[in-house]
């Protein structure tokens, strides 16, 4: 018999002591929300079926691949707007995680509902990846990136000058701290606060510079201290922890991005290369 209802919450932490931000992954068949509002912004991507929701004296609908994006303070309802249901990935962000990166203060979104495949695709990878492992660095690396985008691409604010001399400085310098601080990385909030710089800022220099966010660099530089730990025979569960890595999943992950093959994959054509040579 099929589940018609399920929802499960993640709370993911921005950075290392940094703020939280709730994640939510639902399909339901049946339920329909009372009319409630969130202080929140609750930023959603539809992922199946269709949904109705009751928002700004009006009904609105959304569909596979769509963006909702419903204000702070805005009373709203959600059902399903057919009966095969809806099912849905929403995260509930602090307000000022969508002025980073934007000027003209609050971003104001006059429609509700957004068609923009391409940052539509990035939310939802960025919060199924999340929810799996909700790893503060990279929560910290691509969720506030990626509102920032949204606010800049769709409501009233406007997009900051992204002009930002030294940026080959600043990466370098973020890239030194997060290597030095491996297996207790400093919130990029921190980072930027030392370097004079907004959350933003940082980000765009380093994504700039090293072709890809802190968190995937800091990930593959794990990566690169694990294989000499699995070559000298240690397993993976083991150097999961010695590189900083949250389990032997979140290794395996990555290493499997990285090189193509898993840990103990990697260790055991080691080993026997090693035996081969002696033999």
């Amino acid at each position: 018999m099929r589940i018609r209802e399920q929802a499960s919450w993640t709370r993911a932490r921005l950075g290392r002591a940094g703020p939280s931000l709730d994640l939510l992954t639902a399909h339901f068949d049946r339920h329909v929300y009372a009319p409630h509002a969130h202080d929140e912004f609750t930023i959603g991507v539809t992922v199946g079926g269709s949904e109705v929701i009751a928002y700004r004296g009006g009904r609105i609908h959304s569909y596979p691949g769509s963006i909702v994006v419903l204000e702070p303070g805005e009373m709203h309802t959600g059902g399903p707007a057919a009966s095969e249901g809806y099912a849905y990935r929403a995260l509930y962000t602090e307000p000022s995680l969508l002025t980073d990166g934007t000027l003209g203060g609050l971003p104001h979104f006059r429609d509700a509902v957004l068609h923009d495949p391409e940052l539509a695709t990035a939310l939802r990878r960025a919060h199924t990846d999340i929810s799996a492992c909700p790893d503060p660095l990279e929560a910290e690396s691509r969720l506030p990136w990626l509102l920032t985008a949204l606010a800049r691409r769709h409501s009233t604010a406007r997009a900051s000058d992204d002009t930002l001399p030294g940026a080959d400085h600043i990466a370098r310098a973020v890239r030194d701290r997060l290597a030095d601080e491996l297996l207790d990385p400093p919130s990029l909030a921190a980072l930027a606060t030392d370097l004079g710089l907004s959350r933003y800022q940082l980000l765009r220099a380093f994504r700039t510079t090293m072709g890809v966010p802190p968190y995937a660099w800091l990930a593959q530089h794990r990566v690169a201290k694990a294989r000499g730990l699995l070559e000298s025979g240690l397993r993976p569960a083991e150097v999961a922890g010695l590189v900083g890595f949250a389990d032997q999943a979140h290794l395996t992950r990555w290493f499997r991005r990285v090189l193509g093959v898993t840990p103990a994959a990697y260790r055991n054509s080691v080993r026997n290369s090693v035996q081969d040579t002696a033999g």
